[in-house]
This record gives C-alpha cells, structure tokens and sequence, in this order.
C-alpha cells in the first residue's frame, strides 16, 4: 500500500523529468497527478526534445489561485475538472483551440462533452480521461449482489464498514440517483430529502476521507466499501489486491471527466497544442489512463489498441456502453444552489 499512498501525494512541487534535463525547450503544466508518471510524460520529451515542468494541483480553486498568484507566460497547460471549463474560458484563462487538431470522431461520444468543453460553441479544452464515483468495495467480505442497489449499501447490513469519499458534488449526486432524482435537475427543493439520505449514509460510515485516506482504509480493511469510489480508486491496488473492485448499482454511477487545455497567456502555445495532441493521441491515451496514480478511462477509443487484456479487464472497456448509458454527470448548479449544497454536505460531516 505504502507505494500507492507515495504515488498520490507524490509531485506536488514544480518538477521537471529527469529525461528532459537537457532540452533545449521548457513546457510548464498545471496538471492532476496521473500526468506526473515518467511513462506518460518522457515519450512527449523526447519526441519533441522539450523538458516539461510539472505543477500538481487539487481543486480547480488552488489551480486558479497559483495562476492568479503567477506572472503571465509562467504556464502552459492546464489540466482540469470537466465541470469547470466554462467558468475558466469565461475568466479569459483558456485560449482557444482549433477542432481539427482534435481527434473527437475517435472519442467515447458520450464524453466529448461540447457543452462543457466548448462555451458558446468555441473549443476552449477536450476531455482527456473519465471515470466513475460510484462503489468500490472489497468482494471477499461484502456479497457482491447487494452492491447493486444504493440503498443496500449504506443499510444496517454495512454498519461500520463504510468510508464516504469527501467531496460534496458526486457524493450528493449518488444521494439524488438513489432518491430517483436526476444530478441536473436537483432543486432547493429536494435539499431536505437529500439531506435525510446523506444522513444515513453518514450514519453507518465509518469515515469521510479524501482520496489517500479512502484508498487506504479499503487497502488495510478498516472498511470495505467507498461511497464514491470508482476505477480510479481500486485499479492501481488490482495487482496486489484483486479482491478490491468496484461495480456501478442499479441506480447508476456520477461521470467524472477531466480536461485539458491551452492557456491564453501561454508563450509556446504551438508546443503546448503539440502536448494536448499527444495526451489524446491513442498512445497518450493509453499511457494516462494506466499512470500509476490512478487510472481511468481514456477519451479516446483507439487507447484500446496499446492496452493490454488485463488492463481492459480492470477498465471494464467492454461495459463501457453500457455504463455510460446509466452514468449522470457531476450537479452543476448555479452558485446559490452550489452555497447550499455545500453548507448540506458540511452539515451532513458534522454529524
């Protein structure tokens, strides 16, 4: 496990690859940390004889903090939460990018996402990876059949043996689907029933933990299922702990997807364009979507060729289609609504 934990806390300075030490140009990212893997990032250098200088963020709220905090030209590229491309074009942040460097035709068209990655029908970022918060559990101590249903998982049955993965959108999204509420129709109006279905969630869950405390409390037994796991959570642990996996109930499944794009003050745009080209080219795809911080499902279909058997099992690449077609996106409500979901999911921690 200890290997898992350094992976996801590891890249948190500005870094660059040792095998672009001597290049004769410099690519700065703001990026999650499956981009910080030498797997995925030395081909790009030593393609383009470029070192790429790394800035791992969490939160699109610290990444625009570091960018407000930077002078312009200091970065590059810009990984992001799906959800937040909009607000970030709107900002003046992303700089446009032209559609036919992009191989959309060839994506899940499920997650090529327009609405969110094009704001009024300009191309502002292009998803690069998804995923699912859904369940992740441990199959030798839970039966299997009753992940199925939402309700079943946080019954009395699974007193104690619950972690609650700590971020409010996707974890109120399950609490809507199992409530029979669409993520992109939740009204201030269902507030209060939402409130009662993540109050008993929380009451037979042993823990809210972020990402590495979540991970870890499976990985150790201290509980065998996470509200809000997913792929993401389970898939790097799969070689040394098969028994942790992870299914999408009934009820459905939170897509998760994240994006990348071009800054608007970017001083190499050009070099930065040739980045987003390799990291959704089906090498780049399938590199990123098995970095060793967390795996995902890359964007791009033709990954699947560089994939190996064992590496699509874990995926679940052949219920893809069937997994999309039951998954919701993250709530995305305005800001209003955003203050009191948060002050809900706040309340429902202090219980």
């Amino acid at each position: 496990m200890k290997k898992h934990t350094k992976a996801l806390l590891a890249g948190t300075a500005l870094c660059g690859l040792a095998s672009g030490a001597m290049a004769t140009e410099e690519l700065n990212a703001l990026v999650w940390c499956d981009h910080t893997d030498p797997a995925l990032i030395e081909p790009f250098e030593q393609a383009h004889d470029v070192k790429v200088n790394l800035r791992e963020y969490e939160g699109t709220g610290a990444a625009l903090a570091l960018l407000d905090q930077s002078r312009p030209g200091d970065w590059d590229v810009l990984v992001i939460d799906g959800i937040d491309v909009a607000r970030t074009a709107e900002a003046g942040i992303l700089a446009p990018l032209p559609d036919d460097a992009l191989p959309e035709d060839d994506f899940f068209s499920q997650i090529v996402l327009k609405d969110n990655n094009a704001p009024g029908g300009t191309t502002y970022a292009v998803t690069e990876k998804f995923g699912y918060n859904t369940i992740s559990y441990n199959a030798d101590k839970v039966d299997p059949a009753d992940m199925q249903d939402l309700a079943t998982v946080w019954s009395d049955k699974y007193d104690g043996k619950i972690s609650i993965y700590d971020y409010y959108l996707p974890v109120i999204g399950l609490a809507a689907m199992a409530d029979g509420i669409d993520t992109g129709a939740i009204t201030a109006e269902d507030l209060p029933a939402l409130g009662e279905t993540l109050s008993t969630m929380r009451g037979h869950a042993a823990s809210v933990a972020g990402v590495v405390g979540a991970q870890t409390a499976l990985a150790t037994g201290e509980v065998d299922i996470v509200i809000g796991g997913g792929e993401w959570l389970t898939a790097v642990l799969a070689a040394e702990q098969p028994e942790l996996t992870w299914t999408i109930p009934n009820q459905g499944a939170v897509l998760w997807t994240q994006s990348i794009g071009v800054l608007a003050d970017s001083e190499k745009p050009d070099l930065a364009l040739e980045f987003v080209k390799y990291i959704v080219s089906p090498e780049g795809q399938a590199r990123l979507a098995t970095s060793s911080c967390f795996w995902g499902m890359p964007a791009n279909e033709l990954a699947g060729d560089h994939l190996t058997p064992e590496q699509k099992d874990i995926l679940r690449w052949d219920e893809q289609d069937s997994y999309l077609a039951k998954a919701q996106l993250y709530p995305a409500p305005d800001e209003g609504l955003d203050i009191e979901m948060q002050d809900l999911w706040l309340e429902t921690l202090s219980q």
